[in-house]
């Protein structure tokens, strides 16, 4: 399937592709031969795919070092078979520079393809021909339309016996507006129509503008960290050239730091003189902090600055909390220094430290989504070698309170009392859900059983629909995308995005064992779940705590009225074994006198929670 000969003008002449001062075509204009475009889909419909096919298709890869999600590099990336971090890589084609950036699917995923589209001119949108349009197609395609970005439409996965390309071709023409007869079909797996893509990407994307005399302008869209070199930054240049060796000032960090290397990646990094305008490359200068060259940081000469920065662009804001706490209560400094070595690899984790009296020292979390905050634990676990207790997810609240003041809530136990508060505001999304038109008597009954309120319905043709329901974040991040999979047998797709601050009735629960709170199980519920909830986690804890000496009533209260009882009934010895026949009275003094030693007991003795107990109690909705 290696392509070699005129198509693969990526030759060891002209790896540098001009920067050393040789043309990279006959052209005029070096530019015009340039091609920045990124691949955007939903999950799953052959992104990874696409790219592996482009870059043995263009030479880029020797056949025989060729492997599946080459661009993944992370090994989870590999088993879950998704893309986490966006990459970029430099092919050639037909005397063509192309800039390809591999971009991730999944919603929690979304503002790595947001940084990614402010680098490219253009877009391929790749839909499954067997499954059409998504929920993260539209978003995608929405997001490139507002960067004003050309779309270049193709329909993947057309060797499958399910693929009906026509039919899908007309309901991407019908919702994006892209006509039917410009759709490619390709099949990424075989590689059927993958040189007609490069093709209309050279034709219809257009080429990067920018002047190459003015000062630098260059936008930083990806940094991580390199054990051995330090932060190693994605840079696209908009104007002026990045040579090597030049005192370069980060604009927003307000920092100068000396180049050390830039180059490309093809995919193997390979360094170069210097990079202009339109070109893509990666940048290292010696950076010991991510913070320093974050993603929409814009780099200047420090001798020549730029009058201004280039538009960067909105920090991820963390959308679900948890805490996280170590199994071992010594290996807390070594789960602090782990988190610190993560963040430099992902700058949207946030954390600080928060104690607990059930569960000791660790830190409060701060996520994407619950995909990001799953992959983020195995990576802990994973690379750090860590034992890791998570707490149930929880969403940030803003509690109002009497005397005027504004407090934010991340976790149940900063929650103010009853008595001091006013008002409490939840998260909201817009969720948007697209799926086939039997489902959707199930769809609106689960999104109203999580309190949702429709926004508007639409049919994308005979037998698809798209609905779109404001919903609590909340509601949302426990357990939503896998009750929308079940009831739809995985046909249904989901994106979403934040839409403001409601006030909603919400009371935080306290779970009490023999009278005393465990704050590890307290929760923020809405009033109308809060029985229901109560219920549940006392039935639950009622099968793990082991049985005391004594009684152990296991109580969800809210304030102070409980709403949720269980008991573990107390372990009793045989005490009129040895009584046979006689008198009554001896064995109710013996009776007696055990009833009074357990009651004191009661009084003086406290429950030990097993750690078994509580990783089984805050497992997500089981």
């Amino acid at each position: 399937m290696v392509t070699t000969g005129p198509n693969c003008s990526l030759t060891a002449g002209n790896v540098v592709l001009g920067q050393t001062g040789g043309a990279v075509s006959a052209s005029p204009d070096p530019l015009a031969r340039i091609r920045n475009l990124s691949i955007v889909a939903h999950v799953d419909h052959g992104k990874s795919t696409l790219s592996d096919r482009i870059l043995e298709l263009t030479g880029a890869v020797d056949a025989r070092e060729m492997r599946e999600q080459y661009l993944d590099s992370m090994d989870i990336e590999r088993e879950r078979g998704i893309t986490i971090k966006a990459q970029n890589v430099r092919v050639g084609w037909k005397g063509h520079t192309i800039h390809l950036i591999d971009t991730p699917g999944h919603v929690d995923f979304g503002y790595e393809v947001s940084r990614s589209l402010a680098a490219c001119e253009g877009v391929v949108l790749l839909v499954d021909a067997a499954q059409g349009i998504e929920a993260q197609t539209l978003a995608n395609a929405y997001q490139a339309l507002e960067h004003d970005l050309e779309i270049v439409a193709a329909l993947n996965k057309i060797d499958l016996p399910a693929a009906d390309p026509d039919r899908y071709a007309a309901e991407i023409e019908k919702v994006l507006g892209v006509p039917a007869d410009e759709i490619l079909r390709i099949s990424a797996k075989t590689g059927a129509g993958v040189a007609e893509l490069l093709d209309a990407v050279c034709e219809r994307i257009p080429p990067p503008k920018g002047e190459a005399d003015a000062p630098l302008q260059g936008l930083i869209f990806d940094s991580y960290y390199d054990q051995y070199r330090g932060v190693v930054s994605a840079v696209r240049v908009f104007n002026g050239r990045l040579g090597s060796g030049a005192r370069l000032r980060f604009m927003q960090a307000g920092r100068t730091h000396d180049v050390e290397e830039i180059g490309v990646r093809l995919p193997a990094t390979t360094p170069v003189a210097s990079l202009g305008p339109g070109e893509v490359g990666y940048l290292i200068a010696g950076i010991k902090d991510v913070a320093e060259a974050r993603s929409g940081e814009t780099v200047t000469e420090a001798s020549r600055p730029a009058p201004e920065p280039l538009a960067g662009y909105q920090d991820p804001k963390p959308m679900v909390f948890c805490g996280l706490y170590p199994i071992d209560g010594d290996e807390f400094a070594a789960l602090r220094e782990a988190l610190e070595k993560l963040r430099l690899n992902d700058a949207s984790v946030t954390y600080q430290p928060e104690t607990s009296g059930a569960l000791g020292f660790g830190f409060r979390c701060g996520f994407l989504g619950l995909l990001h905050m799953e992959i983020v634990r195995e990576r802990l676990e994973r690379e750090f070698d860590l034992s890791l207790i998570a707490t149930a997810p929880s969403v940030e609240y803003r509690a109002h309170l009497t005397d005027g003041g504004t407090v934010e809530v991340h976790n149940p136990s900063e929650m103010p009392p009853p008595q001091k508060l006013e008002s409490i505001e939840e998260p909201y999304l817009q969720a948007t859900i697209l799926s086939p038109t039997e489902y959707t008597g199930t769809l609106m009954d689960l999104c109203q059983s999580r309190r949702g309120e429709m926004v508007r319905m639409e049919y994308l043709g005979p037998e698809r629909l798209e609905l779109v329901y404001r919903i609590p974040l909340a509601e949302v991040v426990m357990d939503f995308f896998d009750a929308l999979k079940s009831r739809t047998k995985g046909y249904a797709s989901l994106d979403y995005e934040p839409a403001g601050w409601e006030t909603a009735e919400l009371v935080k629960i306290d779970v009490l064992l023999n009278g005393v709170p465990v704050d590890a199980f307290s929760a923020i519920v809405h009033k109308s779940q809060a029985q229901e909830y109560g219920r549940r986690m006392t039935e639950k804890l009622r099968e793990l705590i082991p049985r005391q000496m004594f009684d152990v009533p296991i109580q969800a209260a809210v304030g102070g009225r409980i709403i949720a009882r269980e008991t573990v009934k107390a372990k009793r010895k045989d005490v009129l074994s040895k009584c046979y026949g006689g008198d009554i009275t001896r064995k109710r003094k013996l009776l007696e006198k055990q009833k009074e030693g357990k009651k004191r007991m009661k009084n003086i003795g406290r429950v030990e929670v097993p750690q078994e107990a509580f990783i089984q109690a805050l497992r997500l909705e089981e």
